[in-house]
């Protein structure tokens, strides 16, 4: 049996329901990449995490792991969400323009 990577559903953490395509913390509005920005710009550690955004340990850890596997594509989104103008807000009424 050829070896399978081992892959975590991380959904009962980790959702795309508001922002779009923008993965953040179930129930919450906040994004995966602020949680990994945080933790990589500002060198905050997990309890640090945890306290700053009012998190579990489970969440703060599920958004790093979501973002480590998904980091290629988070990032590419984000600079898309980042690069946005007003009117293309305005235009669309979502983030829909994002993923073309």
């Amino acid at each position: 049996m050829a070896d399978q990577p081992l892959t975590l559903d991380l959904t009962k953490y980790i959702e795309k329901r508001h922002f779009g395509e923008r993965p953040h913390i179930r129930g919450r509005r906040i994004p995966v990449a602020l949680i990994a920005d945080a933790r990589h710009k500002q060198a905050l550690d997990i309890t640090e995490l945890m306290e700053a955004y009012t998190l579990t340990e489970a969440e703060v850890l599920a958004a790093l792991l979501y973002y480590a596997e998904n980091q290629a594509e988070i990032d590419r989104y984000e600079r898309a969400y980042a690069d946005a103008s007003t009117e293309d807000w305005v235009a669309h009424g979502d983030d829909s323009f994002l993923l073309r």
